[in-house]
């Protein structure tokens, strides 16, 4: 029944507010719900549209009280206290909500109880200083703060959630726990930072949500996820869920301890680049992508067992289209749930550190997709991007462009990164499309974009954002990774942003692959006039710190296999391969190398298939895998190959001019007492014998190396384990030594004196 007229007169209840909130159009919850002190007495509020009735239980062993329907608000119900009584907080009653047992039912079954403490018993829930930080853009730990956390407030279990949506008029938590009515939970608005907060008593870890919003004229917009939400539903379902807390028992103090020494410019870095979802596929369960755990089974011992020293991951942030391959990632602070829980990935983080591999993530802050239920105006306004298209509408890839001006942008993003870094210990990120976000004009015809302050097209928002990024991750994750996937000639990208560089730790070099890619694509006939592509890069190899990336971009999209990318017969092909390979790991820089072409893969890369993991019963094939793990073993375990790798005393020509007969031939150097290592390149399928080549140092030359080795599938023409020098002055050199030079190949010879 609906209580008398007098009475909802009598608690001073507005009614007209009381009817906002029923309709779900009231920005203040908390104005009206709860309990109050009111000049009719003490009086608890509470909204439950749809329940059969609503009491209040006052106190440990206290009566029920009823709670008496509010007039033409349907679901309002109030429940006078005793005047004696203290004002009630959420210790000091709970309520008892009854509502309708279902269709389902029997027609004389009794309700459904639902017993929680009061969501608008609570104060004020996230602290001045927290807000502060947000709006300053630099709280560190949004993860933390924002999003949905499992804790006990007053003693009480539950769930505080807080989202940032400054232009809403009103934002409510949804999910199966109210039946995604979005006027049962409405949110308190603290204006100072334009984030919302409510505790919900009782919920538990598991629970999906979403959150409802009312734009800035009142418009209801699509339910949206949670930006911060630390899990989420396995895509194609879009909901966020409640995580455990993060209390995953670390076991690799030893690894995290050293591995500024693993990161130094003088250490070896060997990259294996894999996407998660099909590195190995379960064809035995419908071709399904592994978890975790079963990846930490077999992708950590095959790396290993090839010697690289990393793993680099496609994004795994959570995305909802997985033809992106996460590089259109919604949810920037949690895994993929494709392959597990958060725990699940934490965990396999802590395998590869027990194995001694790092782990890199690629991480994109330049765009994000449209999807309704993600960022793309998130509070009925353009909150996260732009909003001018010139600057926030990225056409290549129909996405948006963050608004890196912004200071609560900028603090997402940085939390995101360091949510990955200290929170799940990864070692490294690979940022995305720098190039995208450095220039305003990227991409863009004349009349498509908007200068800067200073009429030019450096995006200087960005610039700022990434040193800020860069110098709060060195300052808070000393030896950590952060390399730039950045295609221009934009200086100092790998320099510190304290001489006026980006601050990033390495730059990949897509110059010297497509220049070498290039090169490798000629029929050796016409290779003599194309010799500078291939030494080309060493004429600025030492202005960044560079990895040299064969990553997926190389063999997507029409560009075929690695494999298929070199010229010749099928034997030649192979060759071509082995040798540029050798030549890679020969030259200064990191290496990366994407899943697939450690084998010689014949077709491309397939994002719903497996590589071609069935060519490794050819014996071809696997010697070119034998090779990739020799290689990485010689590049670890000879300092001249990686100590030197950014400074240009570490590299000299020998021959560089041989267009002629397409031989390259050149030493590598490592620090005082590390032997050289003089690596020599015939590319041409025409086996070179006596091949005079100057060498800086007398004694012998072991051959420690050889692509051309039977057991790689070559011709295994070679130098008999070595050479010995001549007192013979050649190339810039007082000795020198007659060499046979295998055909198509790349043969490694180190000093033995």
């Amino acid at each position: 029944m609906n209580a008398p007229q007098e009475h909802r007169r009598g608690t001073g209840l507005d009614v007209e507010a009381a009817r906002r909130l029923v309709q779900g159009r009231h920005s203040d919850p908390f104005a009206l719900l709860g309990p109050h002190e009111e000049k009719g007495g003490k009086v608890v509020r509470a909204f439950a549209p749809g329940a059969l009735a609503v009491s209040v239980l006052s106190g440990p062993g206290g009566e029920g009280l009823p709670g008496r329907r509010v007039d033409d608000c349907d679901g309002l119900f109030e429940i006078a206290l005793d005047p004696a009584a203290k004002t009630a907080g959420p210790d000091t009653y709970c309520l008892h909500i009854d509502w309708p047992a279902g269709d389902s039912a029997a027609p004389d079954a009794a309700p459904l109880r639902q017993v929680t403490e009061d969501a608008y018993a609570f104060g004020p829930l996230l602290g001045e200083l927290d807000l502060h930080l947000i709006a300053e853009g630099n709280h560190r730990e949004l993860g933390r703060c924002l999003g949905a956390h499992v804790m006990q407030i007053q003693g009480i279990e539950g769930v505080r959630f807080a989202v940032w949506a400054p232009n809403a008029t009103r934002v409510s938590v949804v999910g199966d726990f109210n039946s995604w009515d979005g006027r049962r939970h409405p949110m308190r608005r603290r204006v100072e930072a334009g984030v919302w907060e409510l505790f919900v008593p009782r919920l538990a870890t598991g629970s999906r949500y979403k959150y409802e919003l009312l734009g800035p004229m009142g418009e209801t917009l699509p339910l949206k996820a949670d930006p911060i939400a630390l899990q989420t539903e396995c895509p194609p379902a879009t909901a966020s869920v409640v995580s455990p807390p993060r209390e995953f028992v670390w076991t690799d103090e030893a690894w995290m301890q050293g591995r500024a020494a693993h990161h130094a410019p003088s250490a070896p870095m060997s990259t294996y680049e894999v996407h998660a979802g099909s590195w190995l596929r379960n064809m035995e369960e419908g071709g399904r992508s592994l978890d975790w755990h079963e990846l930490a089974e077999r992708l950590i011992p095959y790396a290993r067992g090839l010697g690289f020293t990393h793993l680099e991951f496609l994004p795994i942030m959570e995305h909802p289209f997985g033809g992106s391959w996460g590089y259109q990632p919604l949810s920037q602070f949690a895994p993929s749930a494709r392959f597990g829980t958060p725990e699940g990935f934490a965990g396999f983080v802590d395998r590869c550190h027990a194995a001694g591999l790092g782990v890199i993530l690629d991480w994109v802050p330049a765009h994000f997709p449209t999807d309704a239920h993600g960022l793309a105006q998130f509070d009925g306004t353009a909150l996260y991007e732009h909003a001018d298209p010139k600057e926030g509408f990225h056409q290549d890839w129909n996405t948006l462009i963050f608004n890196l001006g912004r200071n609560e942008v900028v603090g997402f993003l940085i939390a995101s990164a360091l949510e990955w870094i200290e929170h799940f210990h990864v070692d490294g990120l690979r940022v995305d499309a720098v190039a995208s976000m450095l220039y305003r004009d990227y991409s863009r015809q004349p009349g498509e974009w908007v200068p800067n302050i200073h009429g030019g097209r450096e995006n200087l928002e960005s610039v700022a954002f990434l040193k800020k990024l860069n110098t709060t991750l060195a300052e808070r994750c000393p030896g950590v990774l952060v390399i730039a996937e950045e295609s221009t000639a934009w200086p100092g990208v790998s320099a510190p942003v304290e001489e006026g560089g980006l601050g990033f730790t390495h730059k990949w070099n897509m110059g010297w692959m497509h220049d070498t890619l290039r090169y490798m694509e000629h029929d050796p006939v016409h290779r003599r006039h194309h010799h500078h592509d291939m030494s080309f890069g060493l004429i600025y190899a030492f202005s960044e710190r560079f990895v040299l990336p064969i990553s997926h971009d190389e063999v997507v999209h029409g560009k075929g296999s690695l494999l298929g990318k070199m010229s010749g017969d099928d034997w030649q092909r192979r060759a071509n391969l082995r040798a540029y390979l050798g030549f890679m790991w020969a030259h200064p820089g990191k290496k990366l190398l994407f899943m697939g072409c450690e084998f010689g893969e014949t077709r491309e890369w397939n994002h719903d298939a497996s590589p071609q993991w069935d060519l490794l019963d050819d014996p071809r094939h696997r010697g070119v895998q034998r090779l990739v793990r020799d290689l990485n073993v010689l590049y670890s375990s000879a300092p001249a190959l990686h100590q030197r790798d950014t400074k240009a005393e570490g590299f000299a020509w020998l021959i560089g001019d041989d267009a002629a007969q397409s031989v390259f031939a050149f030493a590598r150097y490592g620090e005082d007492g590390a032997p050289p290592v003089v690596v020599l390149c015939n590319l041409t399928p025409l086996a070179r014998s006596a091949y005079r080549v100057g060498l800086p140092g007398a004694g012998r030359w072991r051959e420690v190396l050889n692509t051309d080795a039977g057991v790689y599938g070559g011709s295994n023409v070679g130098n008999g384990g070595g050479v010995r020098t001549e007192p013979v002055a050649c190339h810039g050199q007082e000795h020198s030594a007659v060499l046979s030079l295998p055909p198509l190949a790349t043969v490694f010879l180190q000093w033995e004196a």
